[in-house]
């Protein structure tokens, strides 16, 4: 927590203060993963926060005098609905939009002496300095495999082959849907590792290259291993050790070494047998290939299309009501600490962290938790409690000691968020410390049970707005993902049934059918975790994704079959893809008159 320190050991503590915002949201933000993705996923939050504190210092000036308690919950409220509508396009715009709400939220209400540009120009600095950290310091595993910048992305393409592995263990039993949907998981976070901002579609180095040819490499393995999944019959054991040999030597940079015996009895074992020849030949060759991804890449239009739709507007009218009404309520109670309400209350509402009660009972024992452990650490450290000092000199019911307990408390909670990002308690509970250090050091009097209530009470609004009725129906986050769903299934199979021998072009279909299916269950999941008032119905939907899996799975294994140019397409699995498709449509069919009832 450099940026901090030094801030503070210049006399300018509240200087610090947007620095250690900016450096806490980039610890947030940032996954384990490649580290050149993360530039995006960390990056592009913190330019939405600066914007945000920007944006929210100049609010309170905004209307007429002694108007701010009416005007400012309407201008946070509009600036919800945009955030909001802007953060259900995805994992990285759902993170900006957050950051864009909760900055302006603390630069309107938090009364620090710094200029709105200062603000956001510091918060940048101490996400600059968090992204810096995090892109230049080797990770703890140090191997000969090649550069150390490279690990996250090794790991991420290792972690593919292994899952093949697992996945051919699995065939023929009740674990092959679970471990075919970790292979898909597995392709999606190699794929973003892989295809982050640094990583150039040419790759100008050789370990760069050679991770390019790796990962293309295990595409046809992950193919033949869905289909001989696909088939329901065990496999012999060894065939997984080809896979783990490849793995291994991702992980290691040594060669692969022997692969076992080929095993060519009928099309999935021949498809499987080529790719790991293919493979070989990819790891022994070290300069390798670029890297062509599947990714869909869209423009503005398609991105505003999607956030205004009706996903889009549904969600960021809930952020708009969650955070005006947070703030009305605080304002109109003239507490002198409002921002703390609607910047809790953002932060509840966001889509990504669990179903809406989890997250309300998650975050008020984790404000508890953290307010007990704060005053612990005051008390521990000697500071002054309630204006009266207990060691140093107390100046406005703050003492000398209390800065550097402070800075003390930002740095052991910033090295703890990486851990804590796995439960949003332990999460909560870190960040309150944090703050409120922070609130600290920007010169305010310490009171963390007075914002245990506002918290407390934010948690209240927010399961109440959360799951008030609203006119139209409800679930078009569902409908749009299995939506989705369907329209990469048909594109694959189509594609599979007219253009058999085109590896390439069938290989970014599937991927783009794995992740959307993917991303359809995800939040089929999530909405079904949720209380009736907001989960509606999803068994329709789920009956949809359902035939969407067995559709995929069922045009991977003809592709396998097809690829053969002298082969056609068995007539058994002609009919099953005639099957499954008219139980696809359907269920569609059924979902689309059922909808989700408001």
């Amino acid at each position: 927590m450099l940026p901090l320190l030094l801030a503070v050991i210049a006399d300018r503590p509240t200087a610090g203060v947007p620095a250690a915002l900016g450096a806490m949201f980039a610890g947030i933000n940032d996954r384990p993963g490649g580290r050149r993705s993360s530039v995006s996923r960390v990056g592009i939050p913190a330019l939405a926060g600066g914007t945000g504190l920007l944006i929210g210092s100049a609010l309170p000036a905004v209307g007429p005098p002694g108007a701010a308690s009416f005007v400012l919950p309407v201008l946070l409220g509009l600036l919800g609905l945009v955030a909001g509508a802007l953060s259900s396009t995805g994992p990285v715009a759902s993170a900006c939009g957050t950051q864009l709400l909760v900055a302006a939220v603390v630069g309107a209400g938090m009364p620090l002496p710094e200029s709105g540009g200062e603000r956001a120009l510091l918060f940048l600095a101490g996400a600059g300095w968090a992204l810096f950290l995090r892109l230049v310091l080797p990770s703890r595993r140090r191997t000969a495999a090649g550069p150390y910048r490279y690990d996250g992305e090794r790991e991420a393409v290792a972690s593919v082959y292994a899952a093949v592995a697992e996945l051919l263990r699995a065939a023929g039993g009740t674990r092959a849907p679970a471990r075919r949907a970790a292979l898909t998981a597995a392709l999606d976070q190699a794929q973003d590792a892989l295809s982050g901002p640094r990583l150039r579609r040419q790759a100008r180095s050789a370990a760069e290259r050679r991770l390019h040819a790796q990962y293309t490499a295990a595409l046809p393995l992950a193919e033949a291993a869905t289909a001989l999944a696909w088939a329901g019959e065990p496999l012999p054991d060894r065939v997984a050790e080809g896979p783990l040999r490849l793995a291994r030597a991702v992980r290691t940079g040594s060669p692969c070494g022997s692969l076992p015996a080929p095993v060519r009895a009928g099309a999935g074992f021949r498809a499987l047998d080529d790719a790991l020849l293919a493979a070989a030949e990819a790891f022994d060759h070290r300069a390798g290939q670029s890297l062509r991804t599947a990714r869909r890449r869209s423009g503005l239009a398609p991105l505003l299309r999607r956030a205004f739709g009706p996903a889009g507007r549904e969600y960021g009218f809930r952020v708009a009501l969650c955070c005006g009404i947070s703030a009305a309520v605080a304002l109109g109670l003239e507490h002198e600490h409002w921002y703390w309400m609607p910047a809790t209350a953002v932060f509840l509402v966001k889509p990504d962290l669990g179903p809406l009660v989890s997250r309300v009972l998650s975050r008020a024992a984790g404000t508890v938790a953290g307010a007990a452990v704060f005053a612990g650490f005051l008390a521990l450290a000697g500071a002054s409690v309630a204006g009266v000092s207990v060691a140093g000199v107390s100046v406005a019911g703050v003492s000398v000691a209390q800065p550097l307990v402070a800075v003390a408390a930002v740095a052991v909670c910033g090295a703890l968020i990486p851990v804590a990002t796995r439960h949003f308690a332990a999460q909560t509970a870190v960040v309150t410390v944090l703050v409120l250090s922070l609130v600290l050091l920007a010169g305010e009097p310490q009171a963390a049970w007075g914002r245990v209530v506002e918290s407390l009470t934010a948690c209240a609004i927010v399961l109440l707005a959360g799951h008030l009725p609203l006119p139209g129906q409800r679930g078009h986050r569902v409908r749009d993902a299995v939506d989705t769903a369907v329209a990469a299934a048909h594109r694959y199979l189509r594609h599979v049934l007219a253009h058999p021998q085109d590896g390439p072009g069938r290989g970014a279909l599937r991927r783009d059918a794995y992740r959307s299916l993917a991303v359809a269950r995800a939040a089929l999941d999530l909405s079904a975790a949720e209380l009736p008032p907001v989960a509606g119905s999803t068994a329709a939907f789920e009956e949809v994704a359902g035939a969407v899996e067995r559709l995929v799975d069922t045009t991977t294994a003809c592709a396998v079959h097809l690829h053969d140019p002298a082969a056609a397409l068995p007539p058994a699995h002609a009919e099953r893809i005639a099957a499954q498709l008219a139980d696809l449509d359907a269920a569609h069919r059924a979902s689309r008159r059922s909808g989700v009832p408001a």
